[in-house]
């Protein structure tokens, strides 16, 4: 009983770890998406954290409740076109955040790009 209590915490704490490091990872791939796409601005440090919470937020519910993922390689053209509804919407929840509909369609082409090459798998 004792052993199977302390696995669980580990358990517990390796998740609260996981998920720490996807958001790191989307704030990296997030960061770079904007600095390379014309027309997506994001203005601090802190408005790149929000906003890296808010797309692994949305990404979240939207493999909740469709089970299709938010990648522009993962899904093909419904991957790609969430990926960009994605980063166009989160402007609506994060100040400082702002993207231009052909901004999100280079951003999310962007984003897959580098989501390819930064490891760990971003999935919740």
């Amino acid at each position: 009983m004792q052993e199977a209590q302390g696995s669980q915490s580990k358990g517990g704490a390796s998740t609260a770890w996981q998920i720490i490091g996807r958001l790191v990872a989307a704030a990296v791939v997030l960061a770079i998406t904007a600095f390379f796409t014309p027309g997506f601005t994001i203005n601090s440090i802190w408005t790149l954290i929000i906003a890296a919470v808010v797309l692994t937020a949305i990404d979240y519910l939207i493999v909740k409740f469709t089970g299709l993922h938010a990648s522009p390689f993962g899904k093909g053209f419904v991957g790609f076109a969430l990926a960009a509804i994605t980063l166009y919407v989160t402007q609506f929840f994060v100040a400082g955040y702002s993207i231009s509909w052909i901004a999100a369609i280079i951003g999310a082409l962007i984003y897959g790009v580098v989501d390819y090459f930064i490891p760990g798998n971003q999935q919740m």
